[in-house]
């Protein structure tokens, strides 16, 4: 049964809506808009700046038009007053709806040049800004806890697998190094990402402009982009795709947490036993008494692998579409906001986790024995003047008639014998603690810029800061 539009909406249809395809379209929008409602005021703000800078405004509207915005909208979202109701369709509109039953007037003059579909992107991208900039943030704290693992236990020898097989030896410093170099290299692509999300939509309207001389640089400049957007098609035309590039760079830093939660698992096992979980990070058993569970580490490693479940939606979502808006563009959210999300999550429980791993060094050295240094045992006759391939063969002939007597591991010997770049008497941590600097350097620059901006809009008046 058809219902009158509800009202409280700030337009109406040509008919009626449908009750059934209204709770469809809508869907569960208002929850993740809710999550953006700080950014759908803050990007008001801006608009207003760059309205008044086109002189679309008179300085006496402009003012309180921001006195107004400033000081209800984002003080009432963190009070919980201000929140998303069904009828409301979507978080713009409620905000709108807000400010208008305190001024009408003034209210009825906020939506002047832009649409939900420029304000949705330019909420997204503020999002995106202060989201990368918060895992960029957690990512080198993590490549800290990491270096400082490495550096603690650059000594303990273990060995090093392939295959899940015993190789070669290895340490503990070798091992926590390689996950924080793994994470550095992902790090460093993020101003190259945070370059995509500092363009600003505001003034694309529905993807066409408007025929008003708004003043785009302002509006950007306001809000603190370092650009806008050139191609107002551009804007819609690229929904999908920059939201995939923010969560192809959470599924690379994931990349790495899962591989370092499965060799936590394992390692700590009583099998192994070369790690030793933290007390306060493990679970105990409903049943076994004894048990102690690496469930924090098992769960970064279930959502690793969901987050590439929410790459593929967003992916799948944006890439069949003709040009132009398209109301397909709603559910990208959502995999956005639960993949940041999780991301920022694993980040921040693996940087509590990995300087309370404990080391059993007596276990570590002990496997570091038989096969493993056969390998040790072919170089030191190729040192002798032995080629290389005719001593692997006599090694592998003398392994097979269980004739060969490897002298026993001497760690120092182990760790002297292997000074090239990377190796564990060798392991550049120096130059790895210099390329995160550098990481963090470029991050704290980039937040300063981005929160002195949003300051100026917000500060006069004591508005609290916003919160991803």
């Amino acid at each position: 049964m058809s219902q009158a539009p509800s009202p409280t909406t700030l337009w109406s249809p040509s008919a009626p809506p449908n009750e059934r395809a209204l709770s469809y379209t809508i869907g569960d929008d208002p929850h993740w808009d809710s999550r953006l409602l700080t950014w759908d005021v803050l990007g008001s703000l801006g608009h207003i700046a760059g309205l008044r800078s086109a002189e679309l405004l008179t300085p006496r509207d402009h003012a309180q038009l921001m006195s107004l915005c400033n000081v209800f909208p984002v003080a009432a979202i963190h009070r919980g007053e201000l929140s998303i109701a069904r009828e409301h369709e979507d978080g713009h509109t409620a905000v709108e709806l807000w400010l208008s039953q305190r001024d009408p007037e003034l209210g009825a003059r906020l939506h002047t040049g832009r649409s939900r579909n420029d304000q949705i992107a330019c909420d997204v991208r503020l999002f995106g800004k202060d989201a990368l900039l918060g895992l960029l943030e957690l990512g080198t704290r993590l490549a800290a806890a990491l270096l400082g693992f490495a550096s603690q236990h650059r000594l303990v020898l273990w060995p090093g697998f392939t295959h899940q097989r015993r190789a070669m030896p290895s340490s503990l410093g070798l091992w926590a190094a390689a996950f924080a170099e793994g994470l550095i290299d992902t790090l460093e692509t993020g101003p190259s990402l945070l370059t995509q999300f500092d363009r600003s939509p505001l003034g694309s309207a529905a993807g066409y402009g408007v025929p008003l001389a708004l003043n785009r640089e302002a509006t950007a400049r306001a809000l603190g982009f370092a650009d806008v957007v050139q191609t107002v098609t551009a804007v819609q035309n690229g929904r999908g795709k920059l939201e995939s590039a923010l969560l192809f760079f959470c599924t690379q830093l994931a990349h790495e947490l899962s591989r370092l939660a499965s060799d936590v698992c394992l390692y700590s096992a009583e099998e192994f036993g070369f790690l030793i979980l933290p007390a306060d990070l493990a679970t105990g058993s409903s049943l076994m008494p004894h048990k102690r569970n690496p469930d924090v580490f098992e769960l970064t490693r279930a959502r690793a692998a969901a987050l590439d479940g929410d790459l593929a939606q967003l992916r799948f979502l944006g890439s069949k579409l003709t040009s132009g808006y398209h109301r397909d563009f709603q559910l990208l959210k959502e995999p956005l906001l639960r993949g940041v999300q999780r991301t920022a999550e694993m980040l921040d429980i693996m940087a509590l986790a990995v300087p309370k791993l404990g080391v059993d060094k007596e276990r570590c050295l002990a496997a570091v024995s038989g096969n493993l240094l056969v390998t040790d045992e072919v170089i030191r006759r190729v040192e002798s003047g032995e080629p290389f391939r005719t001593a692997y063969r006599n090694v592998a002939a003398e392994l097979k008639q269980d004739t060969l007597h490897t002298p026993p591991p001497i760690a120092k010997d182990l760790i002297r014998r292997r000074r090239s770049t990377g190796g564990i008497g060798n392991l550049g941590l120096t130059k790895l603690h210099a390329r995160l600097r550098r990481c963090q350097k470029a991050t704290s620059h980039a937040r300063t810029r981005f929160v002195d901006a949003l300051d100026t809009l917000r500060a006069p008046l004591g508005v609290p800061e916003a919160q991803s």
